[in-house]
């Protein structure tokens, strides 16, 4: 690799000489031209003059600032070369900090650091295990191609990486981001929430594959070839909204683990035995619904058999009341009947 840009780290009193190395690769990006659809033309942006209306040649292409009333000022090597900038050739750091401390909303380009002599070995390695061990990175200020801007440095995998920030007055304000209203979340959404978390386990090699590439590559083969492209069947993306957020959690948490054939046969036997746990339970509630309803139909049954021989006995008490009210007067009339018998005897 070439490197992009030359300068010296400032670090107290001690300097270390470095190169900088772009560490992304912007070839690698899916990126289109632009074409006249009519012929397949390509459409290019080509510099013209605005006050001439010609178009200019590169080494005539200056440097200009807009002021706010949309004055051009023009600027020359010499004059930004000029500038009090002490970043220029130095990336000075301000401050160790920890790396959490990053707004990552301010990450910008990423740059290997490699050493710019034999000298910057020592003070190089010192730097980059002084970092690992205080678990710290550098938070300091360098000038590229004629801007200044913060930038991080910390250690990675041995070698020292430098990612430029935006300041913090780049990052706009969340006006109108946020919910107009309140929202509560119950405790149990937030846990199945973590249940899914969870559940999604570690990145695979397959996970950060760029298939969109690779199905535009297919499609660019296809038509080269004047046949239909041919893609894999991927997995169906869910739509709609959603209406029951704690079914929709738990359904996520069983694809997720059937995804990544985590359901072993151990779960789906401990799932049958809930669900046998669960048939025996509605069982037993209702063999005990029926006993408290055999119970109840006893009681009753018995109450009526109670109040059936309460009545059978005064019924009896009452016949044989009548019984006994017959024979008193049929022995009155019996004894009145004798003493007659007697009177006309008398006489």
């Amino acid at each position: 690799m070439r490197p992009t840009a030359k300068f010296s780290i400032s670090f107290g009193l001690v300097t270390i000489p470095v190169a900088a190395y772009n560490a992304t690769d912007p070839a690698a990006s899916v990126s289109f031209v632009r074409i006249h659809t009519a012929d397949g033309g390509r459409v290019r942006n080509q510099p013209v003059c605005s006050l001439e209306g010609v178009e200019i040649s590169p080494d005539e292409i200056g440097r200009g600032y807009r002021t706010e009333d949309d004055t051009v000022v023009p600027l020359t090597d010499d004059d930004l070369g000029a500038l009090p900038l002490p970043t220029a050739k130095t990336l000075t750091i301000l401050a160790f900090v920890a790396g959490g401390d990053i707004d990552p909303l301010q990450l910008g380009k990423g740059y290997y650091l490699g050493i710019d002599g034999p000298a910057a070995a020592k003070p190089y390695v010192l730097l980059r295990d002084a970092m690992e061990r205080h678990q710290r990175v550098g938070l300091g200020k360098i000038a590229l191609h004629g801007r200044e801007t913060l930038a991080v440095i910390r250690p990675l995998e041995g070698a020292l990486v430098m990612q430029v920030l935006l300041w913090p007055h780049q990052i706009r304000p969340m006006d109108g981001v946020l919910p107009e209203r309140e929202v509560t979340v119950a405790a149990n959404e937030v846990r199945a929430a973590e249940t899914l978390m969870d559940s999604f386990g570690e990145l695979s090699e397959e996970d950060v594959h760029d298939h969109y590439r690779e199905a535009l590559d297919e499609i660019v083969a296809a038509k080269l070839a004047h046949r239909a492209p041919e893609f894999a069947a991927g997995a169906e993306q869910p739509t709609g909204r959603v209406t029951d957020l704690m079914a929709a959690l738990q359904d996520s948490v069983r694809a997720a683990k059937e995804a990544r054939g985590e359901a072993t046969d151990g779960e789906r036997a401990a799932a049958g035995r809930t669900g046998s746990g669960r048939a025996a339970k509605k069982s037993a509630t209702t063999g005990k619904k029926s006993a408290a309803q055999q119970t109840a139909a006893n009681k009753s049954a018995a109450r009526k058999g109670t109040a059936q021989q309460s009545t059978a006995t005064q019924k009896k008490t009452a016949a044989k009341t009548a019984t006994a009210g017959k024979a008193t007067k049929t022995a009155a009339a019996a004894k009145r009947t004798a003493g007659a018998g007697r009177g006309r005897r008398a006489s």
